[in-house]
């Protein structure tokens, strides 16, 4: 028997999911998570020899959904150089009742979106209310999203951007000034960063982007772009003073060089994590206890964020005629 697909652009993504629901999502599939509702293997990497090219491997699933989701990521550092995305991927839904394959969903802008979302809703939960400053290291397509993702949930005045390529962080600065009719300032001295409320970064770096003694008292922070053991943004001294919330306990302890480095070094220990963010989502523990208290949310990915936003996607995009339809 002929079975059918649909496949969804860039474009379809952009149009089908918007931050509100993304953010929804994240909340509901953290929830999942923590709860203990989701099969979420660990993913598979392959390191390409010789560079710092990888490739992700993150299958999933979600049985409130009944959707069986598998994405395919590859991480390419290099390509901004070459005006090419560093990250580009794709997910693929099955129905989990009967295995049919249902969509191919272009990962590239769901990840961007999901990722954004991810911290606005930690920033939801765990930013002072009265935060109006935001400062970004990494002036990529994912420092848009966690832009816009902060603007989503907090009520910014000014944005300082702060990138080694200043003409992409000009060009950004631009982008949120017409966009959003936010202040939006390309920063060069490191001392601007103790006027941030709340700090994103999206950076690959393997060395901390900021130190410690710069930063504000409570001050939230969103660590998203560090995914490797031998990558971290966040000093040693930051992580054992802050209230550490992850998105995901045994990832983050298998990946995320801001926890592992700091536990080799014998300076920070996994006992200080406090939270995954599930926990804080599912009302099982509290968040901010102070203005003054530093909070950090550390992500490296899960996949069900991905399948909690592209089953948005496949929804709304059916309702709204978006896609294309290939035939198996």
């Amino acid at each position: 028997m002929n079975s059918t697909l649909k496949f969804f652009s860039a474009q379809d993504v952009h149009k089908a999911l918007s931050m509100q629901e993304a953010i929804r999502a994240m909340a509901s599939a953290f929830t999942q998570l923590s709860g203990q509702r989701t099969v979420t293997p660990l993913r598979s990497s392959i390191e390409i020899p010789g560079s710092e090219n990888s490739a992700l491997f993150m299958p999933v699933y979600l049985p409130g959904s009944r959707k069986i989701a598998v994405k395919t990521v590859t991480v390419f550092p290099g390509n901004t150089q070459r005006k090419q995305p560093a990250i580009q991927a794709l997910i693929t839904l099955f129905d989990a009742q009967n295995g049919q394959p249902l969509a191919v969903v272009d990962g590239t802008a769901l990840t961007a979106i999901r990722t954004g979302a991810a911290s606005g809703l930690a920033t939801e939960l765990l930013a002072r209310t009265d935060a109006q400053v935001l400062a970004l290291f990494g002036a990529g397509v994912q420092g848009g999203w966690q832009i816009e993702a902060v603007l989503s949930v907090r009520s910014i005045q000014k944005v300082l951007i702060f990138d080694p390529d200043k003409q992409r962080a000009q060009t950004l600065a631009e982008h949120i000034v017409e966009r959003y009719d936010v202040k939006t300032i390309v920063s060069i001295n490191s001392a601007e960063l103790r006027e941030a409320d709340i700090i994103c970064t999206a950076t690959t770096s393997q060395a901390p982007v900021f130190k410690d003694a710069d930063l504000k008292p409570g001050v939230h922070i969103n660590a998203v772009g560090a995914f490797r053991p031998d990558m971290r943004e966040i000093p040693a001294l930051t992580m054992q003073r802050a209230l550490v919330v992850v998105d995901e306990r045994r990832a983050c302890l298998k990946e995320a060089g801001e926890l592992i480095i700091p536990i080799n070094q014998g300076v920070f220990v996994a006992q200080h994590i406090y939270a995954e963010i599930g926990d804080l989502t599912a009302g099982r523990v509290k968040g901010r206890e102070n203005n003054a208290q530093i909070t950090l949310f550390k992500s490296v990915g899960n996949a069900v964020q991905d399948l909690a936003a592209a089953e948005i996607v496949l929804q709304n995009g059916l309702k709204m005629n978006l896609g294309q339809t290939v035939q198996m």
